[in-house]
């Protein structure tokens, strides 16, 4: 299941740059400010400051800046952009432990729109993502192994991912596990634990999975076979 998202857009809130940063380099207030001005700089299309800001802080080690100047190489604003060193900026803050570059490197080497595909390595930069809380990297890499992408196929890794996935409140992931648990794919089947999931996910407005928990409803509620 393919991400969609390349190129990114620039993190524009700087709220959400932190939220989803992990255990990174901590930001001082100033350097704060000059993010601000910097992702408003690139919002009204000031690339070239944008740029040298980014730059600036990038040098001073903030993961955020990095991820940014990485964007904007993909995304062709700058002069002279490279995909070469839009992926050094990834890595630099994906190193540093920063989940958003993480995400990216796995959309980056599986999607193959700005290098050839790559599985492996792109499941191994959603298990580092996975691993520190990214719904979104839980859902790709759980993907993998449910198919056998980058991975050997595996079935109880993939309920495990989607099942956390699940958890953080992603739809997807809340009927995959319902339907893993009903049909007993990398688990016992267990109608109880279908319905509930079925559930959560219809009350997020899915109405397949409406349709799926009323009748996981009507098959529990049948009297066992004698």
């Amino acid at each position: 299941m393919p991400s969609s998202f390349l190129p990114w857009p620039l993190l524009l809130l700087l709220v959400l740059m932190l939220a989803l940063a992990g255990p990174v380099v901590a930001v001082t207030p100033r350097q704060q400010q000059q993010l601000e001005r910097a992702l408003a700089d690139h919002e009204r299309g000031a690339f070239r400051a944008a740029r040298v800001a980014f730059e600036q802080l990038a040098q001073a080690g903030v993961p955020a800046a990095h991820h940014n100047l990485a964007v904007m190489h993909l995304k062709r604003e700058l002069s002279g952009a490279r995909v070469s060193v839009a992926r050094q900026h990834l890595e630099t803050a994906a190193a540093t432990g920063f989940v958003t570059s993480q995400v990216a490197l796995g959309e980056f080497h599986e999607t193959g729109r700005h290098a050839p595909i790559d599985l492996p390595r792109a499941m191994s930069w959603y298990l580092k993502a996975a691993a520190s809380g990214s719904v979104e990297a839980q859902v790709s890499l759980a993907t993998g192994y449910y198919l056998g992408r980058g991975v050997p196929r595996d079935e109880v890794r993939a309920l495990h991912w989607y099942r956390l996935a699940a958890q953080g409140g992603d739809v997807g992931a809340q009927y995959l596990v319902a339907s893993m648990y009903e049909t007993g794919r990398g688990t016992e089947a267990d109608l109880r634990l279908a319905r509930y999931w079925y559930d959560v996910a219809a009350q997020q407005g899915d109405e397949a999975a409406a349709v799926k928990r009323d009748e996981v409803a009507r098959r529990l509620a049948q009297p066992p076979a004698s």
